[in-house]
């Protein structure tokens, strides 16, 4: 008999958290310890991170192939099949780890993470897709906030935890962990009935693709669908900017490298944890547009509070510098999980993967372009103007933030 995790809102919550944590496994795995095990194989940097950065790229364009996953869905072939195909597939492009050397097997490891990553970014676009289409609004903050405690703590696990665990019971033992955090939530799939969505479009080929086509011109006319764009490329610069430097402003204020993995290994993961699921739970309890102003005003103050400790403490301490970081992380994590429940509750849930993964590739923007923009403030300014700078920036957001009403 069935169990149903779609039968109720904490159910939903369980079984989306799992999901995500089959989405943050491979992240953590491929983004944070792979380097470092590639590194210690003797394998030269520019080989490396030519890889990491090709394994970036299925991510940041998946939704150039989203419209596959809305048009192809039929009654039979549903967010629930796309998602388990994609996680069947994601470990089997990861056993031939057990076996391949990092060193001599190198392009042969290259082309299977390559495939593993363009079936883990396909997973995370109908992840996405099946939450909006089968959740209401007001559980989707609290269900961001479980999605990204989940996430969060599955990329811990097989990034920073990989390196330790490798360390204790050797390399295979953690790849076969990888493929069980992917793989365990397909159990909780495939136990669950998924229920009855949005419509899924003809079953023609030729009718499917013109009522695809006329959704998404209208949806392109609507003025939402842009502010919604712009605000997901401009809200989080502030944040973007000190995530993508905090790990140098620490050293060159004198934290040792080893307390900077330690705070990045452990309490980042608990503060942005804490924060999301406290963000999603406000989230759905008070008018969901405000909370993510508050939020972004939020990081802001802490951003500057930051700036302001470096420039007015001649030496701050480690310990203060990683406290303002952490609450800066909390806010971050009730931005993330109150946000994304206002994007999925935009997008409308017949183009669910197509409209969605645009604003999450929108998000990705704002990492890129944050990250150049605060790396040449720094070098010109210093950290505490480029700081103040980049927080500044996210007040952008607000005036398409005001605009994303859903009547």
């Amino acid at each position: 008999m069935l169990v149903n995790l779609f039968a109720t809102s904490a159910r939903r919550n369980l079984l989306f958290a799992a999901l995500y944590m089959s989405e943050g496994a491979p992240i953590g795995f491929l983004w944070w310890a792979l380097p470092t095990k590639l590194r210690a194989a003797g394998l030269p940097i520019e080989q490396i991170t030519t890889l990491t950065s090709l394994l970036v790229l299925p991510w940041a364009f998946k939704f150039l192939w989203a419209p596959l996953i809305d048009t192809l869905r039929s009654e039979r072939w549903t967010f629930r099949s796309w998602i388990l195909s994609m996680q069947l597939f994601m470990g089997l492009t990861l056993l031939p780890l057990f076996w391949l050397d990092f060193a001599s097997d190198f392009s042969w490891i290259a082309f299977f993470l390559i495939a593993h990553a363009v079936c883990a970014a396909t997973q995370d676009v109908s992840i996405d897709a099946l939450c909006i289409s089968t959740t209401a609004h007001h559980e989707r903050g609290a269900i961001n906030g479980w999605m990204q405690a989940g996430m969060l703590a599955s990329r811990a696990l097989l990034g920073g935890g990989a390196l330790v665990l490798s360390s204790h019971v050797g390399d295979q033992w953690v790849v076969a962990l990888l493929i069980a955090v992917i793989w365990l939530p397909s159990v909780l799939l495939l136990v669950s009935r998924e229920p009855q969505a949005a419509i899924p479009f003809g079953s023609a080929g030729g009718t499917r693709g013109r009522e695809f086509l006329s959704l998404l011109k209208t949806i392109l006319r609507q003025r939402i669908t842009w502010f919604g764009l712009f605000f997901a490329a401009l809200a989080g610069a502030g944040f973007e900017a000190v995530g993508a430097i905090a790990g140098p402003f620490l050293l060159d204020r004198g934290v040792a490298s080893s307390e900077v993995g330690w705070f990045f290994l452990l309490p980042v993961i608990v503060c942005m944890s804490g924060g999301a699921l406290l963000g999603g739970y406000l989230a759905d309890r008070f008018q969901r547009r405000q909370v993510v102003a508050v939020f972004i005003v939020l990081m802001a103050v802490v951003i500057t509070a930051l700036a302001g400790a470096d420039v007015l403490i001649d030496a701050p301490s480690s310990v203060s510098l990683m406290v303002l970081l952490g609450v800066l992380y909390v806010s971050i994590g009730l931005f993330t999980s109150s946000s994304y429940a206002l994007l999925m509750d935009v997008s409308h849930p017949r183009l669910a993967a197509t409209q969605f993964s645009a604003f999450m590739g929108a998000t990705n923007l704002c990492e890129s372009w944050s990250a150049f923009a605060v790396g040449m403030l720094v070098g010109g300014f210093g950290y505490p103007v480029a700081f103040v700078a980049m927080a500044a920036a996210s007040f952008l957001a607000l005036p398409f933030l005001k605009r994303l009403r859903i009547d």
